[in-house]
């Protein structure tokens, strides 16, 4: 994070143990997909690099790829709608995410 008093650090390392932290985060509120709000977390914190490890972690936890958010959205069809995040989504295709429509729900 990055404010007036906290300066912005890029390239900076992210060690395994901070990644896996982001399974850890709860929603505030119980009737959001705990799944969903943390693939969001870790989408806007983390470079894609640092993504794909924590979508390995994910997995790994047993958790859902094709959560979705409070409109029916997977985070791949979220990320997919976004010019910028070519890397992600091909992490989370990689991973077996899907499409809100490819996945069934």
């Amino acid at each position: 994070m990055s404010g007036p008093d906290k300066p912005k650090v890029i390239g900076e390392e992210w060690s395994d143990e901070r990644i896996r932290g982001f399974l850890d985060i709860v929603p505030y509120d119980p009737a959001i997909n705990a799944d969903y709000h943390v693939l969001l977390k870790a989408y806007r914190a983390m470079r894609a690099e640092d993504f794909e490890r924590f979508i390995g972690f994910f997995v790994a936890a047993g958790r859902d790829l094709n959560a979705e958010d409070e409109q029916g959205r997977t985070l791949l069809d979220l990320v997919s709608g976004h010019r910028r995040s070519g890397e992600y989504a091909q992490v989370l295709i990689r991973a077996g995410a899907k499409r809100k429509a490819e996945a069934g729900h």
